[in-house]
């Protein structure tokens, strides 16, 4: 593939879109973002806080710690760390600088301002809306399809920005496969994936890559050696051992301990999440590692496996009652065999297997068994490699399995965007107790 070539450039632009940083789970960072941009249009600290928000984004902030606030959960705080201390500039690190200072207001704003929240009847399965009241002034922004993308600000009745999605939601007619401001991630398939990574030149991706081993690593390491959480990742090591294996789905379950309880450690998403960003990175960093590859194999491996769990997540969406760890994990896996001299073949069938195995995790929201998802993704990942490589594989027929790696993709993506949209609805009404 050239350097010229239309899928090499649009290759490029999506790692740089979805390989950002981001300081905690990135549904309650996302509120806090839209909270700190109301206060920065209102230019005043509220009286009175409005918060309406999708379904998906009750389920992923209802138990997730917010960082830097103390150990407060929930939307509530998630909004109110936003309006005290947020720095919008910073998008998904909108509340990385916050003082100890600001984080006693927090807790004083929460006792003493009223602040409702309702579900929002929408069409955008992300969509959050944040409205801020002063007396007789107020300011209001919506966010939807994804984390930073602001599609509408009011204030006091006058519109300072309507983005061309806002006029389509008006109208019922959004679509949440193609998302406002991002590349067209319908571009994406296995083929050219590899290709695309094998002839890459590295200084291209190399920042971007670099920081994400850097970033991943750290809160991994953070979360074996501290106490967060469930300690998935910790309690693997301690149960079987330290081998390659082992270590590398502790590691990657170590840093979700961590970034679902509050540790202050940005990390480098994926797909809109830390979980799937340190899911698709830590194993095939810690098997690099392991094996004693080059620095160009290992990003190059890392290409690949970030790519193929976007090209999956593009099926499904953002948000889902899919668990987004499996598309991670089976991708993570991809990296791992490449690492190994997989080419085409033996990274497709590895996908296969893996997806086959893991499919039928759910996503009830964002909390400490993220961890324990992320491992058993992890492991069904590198077993489906091994599968194959002792001449074992799930055939065409076997359940959601077709007979290539595009159409199962397919597949897996018609399963978590149509087929569990009755599963999502369920959860919800379960964690909100309304069964």
């Amino acid at each position: 593939m050239q350097k010229t070539d239309v899928i090499y450039k649009a290759y490029i632009n999506i790692l740089n879109e979805e390989l950002v940083v981001a300081m905690g789970c990135t549904e309650p960072i996302a509120i806090a973002y839209a909270a700190s941009k109301a206060k920065d249009i209102l230019g005043d600290k509220p009286d009175r806080v409005e918060i309406h928000v999708s379904n998906n984004i009750i389920k992923n902030v209802k138990s997730v710690v917010v960082p830097n606030t103390k150990g407060l959960k929930g939307i509530q705080a998630a909004a109110v760390a936003g309006i005290i201390a947020g720095n919008t500039e910073k998008k998904l690190e909108v509340i990385s600088e916050v003082t100890d200072l600001q984080k006693d207001e927090m807790k004083d704003f929460l006792e003493n301002i009223a602040i409702s929240v309702d579900a929002l009847d929408s069409n955008v399965i992300f969509d959050i809306i944040v409205i801020l009241y002063k007396g007789i002034n107020y300011a209001k922004v919506r966010i939807s399809q994804h984390h930073t993308n602001i599609v509408y600000v009011e204030k006091n009745g006058e519109i300072l920005y309507k983005s061309p999605l806002y006029d389509q939601m008006e109208l019922g007619i959004t679509s949440n496969t193609v998302e406002e401001g991002l590349s067209d991630k319908t571009l994406l398939n296995f083929k050219d994936i590899l290709d695309f990574a094998e002839t890459l030149d590295i200084v291209d991706i190399e920042e971007v890559i670099k920081r994400q081993i850097d970033y991943n690593t750290a809160i991994s390491e953070a979360g074996l050696k501290e106490n967060y959480g469930a300690n998935i990742g910790s309690t693997l090591i301690k149960i079987y051992g330290n081998d390659i294996k082992n270590r590398a789905v502790a590691k990657a379950a170590a840093g979700s301990d961590a970034r679902m309880s509050g540790c202050e450690l940005p990390v480098v998403i994926n797909s809109g999440s830390g979980n799937q960003g340190i899911t698709v990175s830590v194993p095939v960093i810690e098997y690099a590692y392991e094996i004693g590859v080059s620095k160009d194999k290992l990003y190059r491996a890392l290409v690949i496996s970030n790519l193929i769990s976007i090209h999956e997540k593009e099926g499904i969406g953002r948000l889902s009652a899919y668990c987004g760890a499996v598309t991670a994990g089976c991708a993570a896996a991809c990296g791992i065999a490449y690492l190994y001299g997989g080419g085409y073949k033996e990274l497709a069938h590895t996908l296969v297997n893996s997806v086959a195995i893991v499919s039928g995790i759910i996503c009830d929201g964002a909390k400490p068994s993220c961890a324990a998802k992320i491992a058993s993704s992890v492991e069904s990942g590198i077993l489906g490699y091994h599968m194959y490589m002792n001449g074992q594989q799930f055939r065409a027929g076997d359940g959601i399995v077709n007979k290539d790696v595009e159409t199962t993709i397919k597949n897996v993506g018609r399963l978590g965007k149509e087929g569990m949209k009755e599963t999502d609805k369920e959860i919800v009404k379960i964690m909100i107790n309304k069964c």
